[in-house]
Formats: structure tokens, sequence, C-alpha cells
């Protein structure tokens, strides 16, 4: 109900059949809820008078939306060129070890969630992680179980 009523604060702000307002609404929803649901896929379609389909393509297209809600502790990995010359697929393989997810899950407690990207603009700091838009830079294998560790302690 708590989401619905969210959902709906989002939407008075945005005129009724406006298609313009797509990607303005995909970025508030994907602020608030930390990612795109169905549902709001469905509320966002008949608010802007826009297919489903279309607002899917949409959301699948740009990297900055996702379908799946992230974890309390979402882990970036960067993939970019400097980062993987300087051992970034060791620290996601790592990462997927630790943590026993794939890139793009959550855990089943919803403590983590695992992703890669190409480039955070970091690339004199590499290898590159991020926590929650944390940058840790000169990446090891043991800088991420060391965070890893911390965060799992938090709890």
């Amino acid at each position: 109900m708590e989401e619905y009523m969210k959902m709906q604060e989002i939407l008075k702000k945005y005129t009724k059949g406006d298609k313009n307002n797509m990607i303005q609404i995909l970025n508030e929803v994907q602020e608030e809820f930390g990612y795109i649901s169905e549902q709001a896929m469905l509320d966002i379609s008949k608010h802007i008078d826009v297919s489903l389909s279309e607002i899917y393509s949409v959301v699948t297209f740009y990297s900055r939306f996702t379908l799946k809600q992230a974890g309390k502790y979402h882990i970036t990995i960067c993939l970019g060129t400097a980062c993987f010359v300087k051992g970034s697929e060791k620290l996601l393989d790592r990462a997927k070890e630790r943590l026993n997810i794939e890139v793009g899950d959550t855990t089943p407690d919803g403590k983590f969630s695992l992703d890669e990207v190409r480039c955070i603009g970091a690339c004199g700091l590499a290898p590159v992680f991020t926590v929650n838009g944390e940058v840790y830079g000169k990446a090891t294998v043991k800088m991420l179980d060391e965070v890893i560790d911390n965060l799992m302690k938090e709890e």
C-alpha cells in the first residue's frame, strides 16, 4: 500500500498522457524504489498512455534502470579497459564466490547485490569497485574481502 501511495505521488507531478516525461518518471521511480517493478511500469504506461512494451524497452535499454531490487549493499565491479587490465576480473570472481551469487543477482537475505559496469570514470585508481556508490580504488582481492567482512559485521 505504501509503495502504491508513493507511486501515485510521483505520477501526480507529471501531466497525464505526456509521453515526453517517460525518462523523468522512470528516473524518479528508480531513485525512490531502487528498481523499476512490473507494477511501476504498468502504472507509468497507463499514466502517460504508452504501451508496456515501450516502457520495458526503455528500461532494458538504459543501464541506469534495473528490473531487480538491489541489495542493501550494492557492489559494482568496473570491467572497463583500465580496470580489466589491472585485474578487476579477479575482483569480480572473488565477489561472486564470497557472495555466492552471479552478476545481476541479490543474495537471498537481500543484503548484497552484484553488478559489473564498463567504466565509472576512475581509471587512474584502477582497478575499482563501489559499494552503494562509494569508490574503492587500487583495489585488491584482500581489500574486497575486508570490505565485505565489515559489511557483514554491520548486520
